[in-house]
């Protein structure tokens, strides 16, 4: 969007919100809109200290939220019998997992629900309706039944081109948490550096963690600015994080590159590579040659060895291997390859890359955990600089999910009819990094900058499928590091697009309205300005 676009933007926005304002409700909305809302007359107002009746099944979920409500001088809590209670949180089995019933009146506020997300969701939506006024609190009188649309709703951090650190990847889960997204697959490593700290391969940080330099302006561009780049997290580091997220059901998803993006972990050890020569970390953008020579009982030992370090870190069943943007060159010109190629009976690169996902597929199934790639893991051409080649090998659906981000529709529409599932990752509609164009006069990515209504109309499940809806299992959205080298830049990519993945994911998509999204981002608008995320 240029300025005069944005300009109009930020007017129409100021207009709308004028006039919703004048309506009798003095919020706003909700966001992600519920599924289900029956608006009331009245309100219910309460003192600065709530008096809370929980089930025992939910005291610690509820604990911990209010603890956080406390702590922001918003609201003091006790416990009390159920009678006299401000709040009643109540378990049953009728509501669906992540799901929760909210209703207001006069007497007071109960939650119910099956699951402890779905009391912590039931509260991120108190917090959006409630006023302060004075002393007291005001909660307008409703009925909200709510369940999310897909069960996978996520936000993909790349750090591994640039690490922002700790304290940004909580900020970001508390945003994610605030919309209701549940799964936060982290990118930790590539070409540009490898974040994750592997005990049993000290260099992958020490050598791979680091970059002389940084390539300026755009890909073709000669100028770096010579800045020496680090940063990886600690396995203590991982292990605060994951807990972070997890207080606020949020799953972290690791995303180890497998078995392309291997420049950094090459120049940590060059014996991975097919050629063993030595290179270093690369210090400019782009998709690079170096892949890990597979056929060599040495590397097939350390890609198990750090996929058990990487499985005992994170509690999410999936591990994502990455398998995207592969160059077969160097396989192609490795003896060692082809007489694998030959023994396994394979024709072509791309089966190779099949079987080798096969393998991870099943070796992370003997853990407990389950596969995901970028679809390029199923072998369809999806890149210039691939070979044209037919691929009789498939991947086994049994243990995989595929990311789907790049390809003609009919590749999905393959995959779908192989029983593979899916998560919606569609480039054009949910690449964050597309939104660059904005900030850097005359730059043209390649792909038009996605707008907040472009955002909100992607639709993980496309309008052509029939049957197998099932397998979609949701959408994330991408904010990929190449040039995010401030986390101000990474704000004005994120902010306020992050809410319209949020509703796509949560609502059903008969009832997604954007003229009502719009009016609903007040509550957030708020929030991101005083964070000074947004202007």
């Amino acid at each position: 969007m240029n300025m005069i676009g944005m300009t109009k933007y930020k007017i129409w926005v100021i207009i709308a919100l004028i006039v919703f304002l004048g309506r009798s409700h003095s919020f706003a909305g909700i966001l992600p809109y519920p599924n289900h809302v029956e608006w009331k007359s009245g309100e219910y107002r309460m003192g600065r200290k709530a008096l809370l009746y929980c089930d025992v099944c939910f005291k610690e979920e509820v604990r911990r939220a209010m603890d956080g409500l406390d702590k922001a001088g918003l609201l003091s809590y006790d416990f009390c019998d159920k009678s006299g209670a401000d709040f009643r949180i109540c378990y049953t089995s009728e509501i669906k997992p992540e799901g929760y019933m909210l209703d207001i009146n006069s007497d007071g506020i109960t939650i119910c629900a099956s699951t402890q997300s779905g009391v912590f969701y039931a509260i991120q939506t108190l917090r959006q309706v409630a006023q302060e006024e004075g002393a007291s609190i005001l909660f307008p009188c409703m009925v909200v039944c709510d369940y999310p649309a897909f069960a996978w709703r996520g936000f993909l951090l790349d750090e591994a081109r640039n690490f922002q650190g700790k304290s940004e990847v909580k900020k970001l889960l508390d945003e994610m948490a605030a919309l209701k997204m549940n799964v936060f697959q982290w990118h930790l490593t590539d070409d540009q550096g490898w974040r994750i700290e592997i005990k049993k391969y000290p260099l992958l940080t020490a050598v791979g963690g680091h970059r002389d330099s940084t390539q300026l302006d755009w890909y073709e561009s000669t100028v770096y600015d010579g800045t020496p780049v680090s940063g990886f997290y600690t396995q203590d580091d991982i292990r605060e994080i994951v807990a972070y997220a997890a207080d606020r059901h949020i799953t972290v998803v690791p995303e180890i590159e497998f078995p392309g993006h291997a420049s950094a972990a090459i120049a940590a050890y060059p014996w991975l590579g097919c050629s063993q020569d030595p290179i270093s970390v690369p210090c400019s953008y782009g998709v690079f040659s170096a892949v890990f020579n597979i056929a060599d009982s040495r590397v097939q030992t350390f890609i198990r060895d750090v996929l058990d370090e990487v499985s005992s870190l994170f509690p999410s069943a999936v591990i994502h291997i990455g398998g995207d943007e592969v160059k077969y060159d160097e396989w192609q010109n490795s003896q060692a390859i082809q007489q694998l190629m030959e023994k396994e009976q394979l024709s072509t690169p791309a089966e190779l890359q099949i079987w080798f996902a096969n393998r991870l597929s099943s070796y992370l199934s003997r853990k407990g955990k389950i596969m995901m790639g970028w679809n390029d893991i199923t072998g369809d051409k999806l890149h210039a600089f691939q070979p044209d080649s037919e691929v009789q090998s498939k991947l086994d659906p049994a243990n995989t999910i595929v990311q789907f981000w790049t390809g003609d529709r009919s590749i999905l529409k393959k995959a779908l009819e192989r029983r593979l599932k899916i998560v919606n990752t569609l480039c054009e509609y949910t690449y964050l990094n597309y939104n660059y164009d904005k900030i850097v006069p005359g730059l043209e990515y390649g792909y038009k900058p996605i707008s907040l209504e472009k955002a909100y109309d992607f639709n993980p499940v496309p309008e052509w499928l029939e049957s197998d809806r099932d397998l979609i299992l949701g959408l994330s959205c991408a904010m990929w590091g190449e040039w995010i080298n401030r986390p101000e830049t990474m704000y004005k990519m994120v902010y306020p697009q992050i809410a319209a993945y949020a509703e796509t994911g949560w609502t059903l998509q008969e009832n997604k309205n954007f003229d009502r999204f719009q009016r609903s981002l007040r509550f957030f608008i708020d929030r991101w300005q005083a964070a000074r995320y947004i202007q």
